[in-house]
């Protein structure tokens, strides 16, 4: 206990005593997604990519399908109790995504392969996205069977990601459409890892 808490002050004669409702909600939280969550991620999602590239990372039934099953590998900024950026994982158990990660949860894998990140557009251009992949990998650093990230993005989007701590793999092998993606990788389990849990 603090010393300051610990002391006893008078209270003010003349406090006026608020009978109003009292704000509930924090004014930013982080947590995981659920199912319950899944319109708000697709609806932002959709309004980030379409506009884009035409394309959707994920659709409705397939973000249901990754919130069910793999809850907490998604983390959802939240302002006031309102969606405003999201992450969404799954596991893979391979050195290079194929086509099946596109849907394909392996339960038993050591790879997190980030299938979208995705910021409303009215909380773009405010670095809302770079934090909250760089809370994303923090807490991927926790989990202790996770030892590397994986996602795929189009040429434009490398240097964002490369600001994170990502490394080029090379061309991604999936294809959606007339779009080509280049593989990425972040070590969340890096050589200093290894020595500090080997025993040496």
């Amino acid at each position: 206990m603090s010393l300051v808490s610990s002391l006893s002050f008078p209270k003010p004669l003349h406090m006026p005593v608020s009978r109003g409702r009292r704000h509930t909600l924090p004014a930013s939280e982080f947590r995981s997604l659920s199912p319950e969550d899944a319109i708000s991620v697709f609806e932002i999602e959709r309004e980030a990519f379409i506009s884009v590239s035409g394309e959707c990372p994920l659709l409705l039934d397939e973000v249901r399908h990754f919130l069910t099953l793999c809850p907490e590998l998604s983390l959802g900024w939240f302002e006031e109790g309102r969606l405003v950026a999201f992450i969404i994982g799954s596991l893979w158990d391979s050195e290079r995504l194929t086509m099946d990660a596109l849907t394909i949860h392996k339960p038993h894998g050591m790879t997190v392969h980030i299938h979208v990140l995705a910021v409303h557009r009215t909380f773009r251009q405010q670095g809302k996205g770079s934090i909250l992949m760089w809370r994303y990998l923090q807490y991927l650093r926790c989990l202790p069977y996770v030892r590397r990230a994986v996602l795929m993005c189009e040429d434009f989007l490398v240097p964002f990601y490369q600001k994170s701590g990502f490394k080029v793999q090379g061309p991604s092998q999936i294809t959606v459409g007339p779009l080509a993606f280049i593989e990425m990788c972040y070590p969340v389990r890096g050589h200093a890892y290894m020595r500090r849990n080997s025993g040496y």
